[in-house]
């Protein structure tokens, strides 16, 4: 029972033992990370887009010289690196002798690795072929 004034039920009692004697909650960190947020297990790419223009570009640049077919601009510059960081020391994360005044211009920096990024795959759209078929589209995730 309580030990109150009055022995009546309060908000202060209930059924359940003292804090020291519950026993812990399972932890986040011990289950499984599972999916979560948009497109749950949808299909995903891995591109490398040309930070001039944003178009996906054939394949990552391998060469010094590289250039976006769409637009022309280098593909080896600080801008398209995945080391770039404008609040990083030098503007980079990786520990380099000397700053890069020219964030788009090509370079010849040994460090180099292509900025790719995941985006979802792109399913070919094609026009249904009965009327059922086009509205169950609409609804389809």
């Amino acid at each position: 029972m309580s030990d109150r004034k009055y022995r009546q039920r309060g908000y202060q009692d209930d059924d359940r033992p003292p804090a020291g004697q519950r026993k812990p909650a399972p932890r986040r960190g011990d289950e499984p990370p599972k999916p979560r947020g948009r497109g749950l297990g949808m299909p995903t790419a891995t591109i490398f887009r040309c930070a001039a223009c944003g178009r996906p570009a054939a394949a990552p640049p391998d060469a010094f010289d590289d250039a976006c077919a769409a637009c022309g601009a280098a593909l080896h510059t600080c801008a398209n690196c995945r080391y770039f960081d404008s609040t990083a020391p030098r503007e980079c994360r990786q520990p380099v002798t000397e700053r890069v005044a020219k964030k788009a211009a090509a370079n010849r920096c040994e460090l180099f690795a292509p900025r790719l990024a995941q985006e979802f795959a792109r399913e070919e759209t094609r026009p249904p072929d009965d009327p059922r078929a086009a509205f169950d589209a609409l609804f389809k995730l």
